[in-house]
């Protein structure tokens, strides 16, 4: 039955008993009304229309249910689904709205995961130019200029000897870049050793304090997990040596009961109910591309705490 006919039928059922009840019950109406009678046709009205109140609210609570998922449904992680619930075109509507749920993040996680993996091999390609164009251009620089510090004249050594300091100081910290954007060292040694000399090479400001934890026998991810997890641990702590104003943060990759959990923990000022930035924004994305839950929230006694749990597939153990 259509929503057109079950609201008509409802209606109708209404009117027909409260004209039932006028025709064979026994009330009149005077001419003029007198306050007994007007009384009885108020008390009348009022229940008729408090019925029919109530019918159209059963009818119409699958309707209410669709309305509450629309406007609360998280679009990067659209579960649960809503529950079908009445029949025809409001069992129908609420089937729809499941089924363009599931096109979305179909099509969602499709595209960020060739956004993402586009964003990889750019991040490749930039970090090979820096370290065999520019890397190579100020070794040859550093080079040339050892060699002409030593046919210089004394008063113009230390000027160059300073020379040489800032431009082995910018060779350095282009390397640094260069292994931030591709870590050559998760796919040479691991997970565990990139995530290790994550928490290492981190420039970190006076008075914060960088601690890892790190359960060896872990089981096998897969290449594009480890990825995920390396640059959500990655953003993690970038975030925390930039905004927490922390004192520590702590570091643990560790096994769970369903594959890998990271865990990022600092004692700095909290989320503090901050609206989604594109950093925390892609860090769910990451997550949705290996099938992980990430959560962020405030930490038991104050800072933050980032964890990821990583399911293990049956193609990776």
């Amino acid at each position: 039955m259509s929503l057109f006919w079950r609201i008509f039928l409802l209606n109708a059922a209404v009117l027909v008993a409260a004209g039932a009840l006028l025709l064979l019950g026994p009330i009149t109406v005077s001419a003029p009304v007198v306050l007994t009678e007007a009384l009885i046709l108020a008390g009348g009205m009022a229940l008729m229309l408090g019925a029919n109140a109530l019918l159209l609210r059963v009818g119409l609570a699958p309707l209410q249910r669709v309305t509450r998922a629309m406007t609360t449904t998280d679009l990067l992680s659209p579960r649960p689904r809503p529950e079908v619930g009445g029949e025809g075109e409001v069992a129908a509507l609420i089937e729809t709205f499941n089924s363009m749920l599931d096109r979305l993040e179909a099509e969602r996680a499709t595209s960020s995961a060739r956004a993402l993996w586009a964003q990889e091999a750019e991040r490749r390609r930039v970090a090979q130019e820096l370290h065999d164009e520019v890397g190579q251009t100020l070794t040859a620089v550093l080079l040339e200029l050892k060699r002409v510090t030593g046919h210089a004249p004394e008063p113009l050594r230390a000027e160059l000897a300073q020379v040489q300091e800032i431009t082995r100081g910018s060779l350095d910290e282009i390397r640094r870049i260069a292994r931030r954007l591709r870590p050559g060292v998760l796919e040479e040694l691991g997970l565990v050793s990139a995530l290790t000399a994550l928490a290492t090479e981190t420039p970190t400001p006076a008075g914060l304090t960088v601690r890892r934890r790190m359960e060896k026998d872990l089981p096998p991810l897969g290449e594009e997990a480890e990825l995920v997890v390396y640059r959500i641990a990655q953003e993690a702590v970038t975030n925390t040596v930039r905004h927490a104003r922390a004192t520590l943060v702590e570091l643990s990759l560790r096994r769970s009961p369903s594959g890998v959990e990271l865990r990022i923990s600092d004692d700095g000022r909290g989320l503090g109910g901050a609206p989604e930035g594109a950093g925390q924004r892609g860090m769910r994305e990451r997550a949705l591309l290996i099938g992980a839950t990430l959560t962020l929230a405030d930490g038991a006694t104050g800072g933050t705490d980032v964890l990821l749990d990583v399911p293990v597939r049956n193609g990776d153990a």
